[in-house]
């Protein structure tokens, strides 16, 4: 008879002693699932390094853009007052041609 206790409390300790590791596999895997998959998780890291990539690429094309305009506004003021460049100005924005030049439109998108 105490063959049988002994047997049946040590069942109960090998359940608690397997318990213990699963227990913590479980967490562990929880938290491995959402530093891949979660919110912040390597995923999204990878997605907004994306858009940061992108992003960065946009800027230096309006970088150069307003360099661009920043040139053509330095053309313009009085001091540097280019005459060939303010007429080119002039009849793009009024829409007007000389009387010997000849108009050719282009397709542009």
């Amino acid at each position: 008879m105490e063959n049988e206790l002994l047997i049946r409390t040590r069942e109960p300790l090998r359940l608690r002693q397997a318990l213990i590791p699963l227990v913590c596999f479980v967490v562990l895997g929880y938290f491995a699932y959402h530093a891949v998959y979660g919110r912040h998780g390597f995923i999204a890291w990878l997605g907004i390094q994306n858009r940061v990539d992108t992003l960065e690429h946009q800027l230096v094309e309006m970088r150069g853009q307003r360099e661009q305009l920043d040139r053509q506004v330095a053309l313009l003021r009085p001091e540097s007052l280019d005459p060939d460049l303010l007429d080119e100005r002039a009849r793009a924005a009024l829409g007007y041609a000389g009387d010997n030049e000849v108009v050719i439109f282009l397709d542009r998108p």
